[in-house]
Formats: C-alpha cells, sequence, structure tokens
C-alpha cells in the first residue's frame, strides 16, 4: 500500500465519521481513532463497541425510537434491534458493529461459525467477521464472558452500532 491510497483511506474514514478503523493487508498493520472516538464512550472504562443492555442505545438514524415486535424475517440486520428479542437480564453486555458492512459469523462456507451461543469467551477472541469495502475485518471481543444470542443472520448487512452479540460477564 503506498502513502497516496493510506492518504485517501484516512480521508474515507474521516468523512464517514468512523469512530475507529483497524487495517491488516500481510505485514502493513495500522490503526486509527478519529475525533469521534472519545464522543462515542459510552461510560468510563467501557469500549465503544460495547454497551450495556440497560443503557439507552442511541438511535440518530431510527426512524422510531420502539418499534412492537414482528415475526423475525429470513434475512437482514433489523430483526437484531427489536427488545423483543433480547434474553431477559440487565446484566448483559452487547457487542456492537463498530463499522458498516457485511457480517460473517466464519472465516469461511466450510468453516465453523467463530462463536455460538453458549461458548465463553474472552477478552480478544475474534467473534465474527464485517466486509467492509473488500477488507475484511475480524472483530474481537472486549470483554471476557458467555455468549447468549447472535443477534444478525449470517451474511447481513450490519449498519455502525447495530447490535451484534449479547454476553453475559458472569457466564
Amino acid at each position: 500500500m503506498e502513502l497516496k491510497e493510506i492518504q485517501e483511506l484516512l480521508k474515507l474514514i474521516n468523512r464517514l465519521e468512523f469512530v475507529e478503523f483497524k487495517f491488516k493487508q500481510g505485514d502493513i498493520e495500522f490503526s486509527a481513532r478519529t475525533k469521534h472516538y472519545q464522543a462515542s464512550r459510552v461510560g468510563k472504562g467501557v469500549p465503544p463497541a460495547l454497551a450495556p443492555v440497560a443503557a439507552p442505545a442511541p438511535a440518530p438514524a431510527a426512524p422510531a425510537p420502539q418499534e412492537p415486535a414482528k415475526p423475525a424475517p429470513a434475512a437482514g440486520g433489523d430483526a437484531a434491534e427489536k427488545p423483543a428479542e433480547k434474553p431477559a437480564g440487565d446484566n448483559l453486555i452487547e457487542i456492537r458493529s463498530p463499522i458498516v458492512g457485511t457480517f460473517y459469523r466464519s472465516g469461511g462456507p466450510e468453516k465453523p461459525p467463530y462463536v455460538k451461543p453458549g461458548d465463553t469467551i474472552d477478552v480478544g477472541t475474534v467473534v465474527c467477521i464485517v466486509e467492509a469495502m473488500k477488507l475484511f475485518n475480524e472483530i474481537e471481543s472486549e470483554v471476557s464472558g458467555k455468549v447468549v444470542k447472535v443477534m444478525v443472520e449470517d451474511a447481513s448487512p450490519v449498519e455502525y452500532d447495530q447490535l451484534l452479540f449479547l454476553i453475559d460477564p458472569k457466564g
């Protein structure tokens, strides 16, 4: 990757108002945090991609803050954001998408999912991949615990800050 390509990528990251961006291709690896990083912090010591379930989630782009529960569609990410689908318990932690892209539960069609409900994960465990602009970004857990629920269908589009997983930190 040449300097001009890196500069264009950084301009795109800033224009799209990403909070944080990580890039890895071969031996080249870098990460960037934008001016939006501090504003995205949910609470003291809580990473931007994680938020307690009990905390109110900001929804600037959503047309309505709460919708009645409907039957879940076969594909798509809208079903993942419905409160009726969340298991009971206010001690659960959400893992949210740090970028817009396509959600994949595994590293390939023939490979098993990175995590499934009931699995115990540690900080740094890869939980999924989000493909954005032909880059496959491994999403790592920033919390230890037990996977309670996967909130998104495999190969579905996801939005920035969309709920991906519910984790029980006591699990």
